[in-house]
Order: structure tokens, then sequence, then C-alpha cells
């Protein structure tokens, strides 16, 4: 479990071919020096087991699903990105909860800066719309932020100085992909507010279609 308060913006020192996987070895000497083989790092928000670890950079090996639906299979040699430690019990809960489990990958869209601020607009995977709400929360690349509009198929969200020095959303261009992870709170609602009109309907929504039959209560 992380918060989405990134510790550290840190580079890829290298990609070691493991197929049908690849190791991915990223160099910060500061969470190095205090990591244990079987740790859990969030990279980009996407949750992974540290499995080889020295002075100043540590290891972790993503497998086909994952370089295939997070924005880790993009990453090259010298690319960035967002680290964040697992929660420990006790410690301040300062973004939201998030589990590291990406749900899906997101575009950036458009970028609106206004000297040190920005706002960013993300194009999403519709699927993922129904559990984001203004004023509600998101995890981009493993980021805390606070949804500003919501749209059927993109949202945006502001962002502070500080967020844009230190994690990877900073140098990002149009056309950049991230990790989204939505509320773990938004899912259970979704998921009730599903059980119950399935119910109503006498089965799953899907198998009535995009418009049930309307005499069906």
């Amino acid at each position: 479990m992380f918060t989405g308060l990134v510790e550290m913006r840190a580079a890829v020192s290298a990609l070691i071919a493991e197929p049908p996987g690849v190791r991915l070895v990223v160099e910060s000497p500061l969470i190095a020096q205090e990591t244990r083989i079987g740790d859990s790092i969030a990279g980009n928000g996407c949750c992974l087991t540290a499995v080889e670890v020295d002075q100043e950079s540590f290891g972790f090996d993503a497998g086909a699903e994952t370089l295939s639906r997070t924005n880790l299979g993009r990453l090259e040699k010298g690319s960035w990105v967002n680290l964040e430690r697992s929660l420990k019990l006790g410690d301040r809960v300062g973004g939201h909860f998030v589990t590291g489990h990406i749900d899906g990958v997101g575009e950036l869209e458009r970028r609106l800066d206004e000297k040190d601020w920005s706002t960013f607009w993300f194009r999403a995977p519709v699927s993922l719309m129904s559990q984001m709400a203004s004023k509600g929360s998101i995890a981009v690349d493993g980021v805390s932020l606070t949804l500003v509009d919501v749209e059927d198929d993109r949202f945006s969200v502001a962002l502070i100085p500080h967020t844009l020095n230190v994690t990877t959303l900073g140098p990002m261009e149009v056309g950049d992909c991230v990790n989204l992870e939505t509320d773990v709170l938004a899912k259970y609602v979704e998921r009730q507010v599903r059980g119950e009109r399935d119910q109503r309907l006498g089965g799953p929504f899907e198998k009535w279609g995009q418009n049930p039959d309307p005499e069906r209560t």
C-alpha cells in the first residue's frame, strides 16, 4: 500500500532482457541504502518487488503482463521514474490510499502552463471514467492528485510547482503515456452500484446490452 506521495524521481540505469520480461535497474542511492530484497517499491505507481540491491541502485523484474499494461514497457535507459516505498503502519497518509495496481494507461492530451503552475488534461479509458469524480483522487504515474474536471473520456488536474519539480510530470510532453490508478473506494462504490442495477434487471447489465428492455423493472 502506498500514499501517492513520491519520494524521489530517479533514472533507469539499465534494462536487462529476461524473456518474456525485463529487469529494470534504477539508480537511487538514498533509497537503495534502506532497501532490502523483497521490499515493495512503487515505480511510476506500479507496485514492484526489489530483486537485487546494492549501495547505489536496485532492480525489479517486470513481466510481459506488466510491460504491456503499463508505461514501464516504454522505458529506456535514462528514463525517469517516480519512486515511493510502501507505507508503514503509523505513517501519515498525506495523499490517498494507492495500491500500486495499475488500472489503465492514459495520455497527456493538453498542457496549460501558467508561470510555475500547470493544468494537465489526460485522455483515459472510458471504462475508468465512472470511477472518477471532481474533487476525488487519482494516481497518475504514482502521484496522488485531485481531479478537477471529469468528462466522458478525459480529466484534468492542477499541478503545483513542487509536484512539477520533483516528479516525472514536470518534463512531460503532450502525447506521453501515464499509468492510472483510480481511487480504491470508487471501485467498491461502482461495484455496489452495478450489483444493485444487475439485480433490478434480473442479470448482468451486459446481458441486456446498452439499451435494456425498458419494461423490465
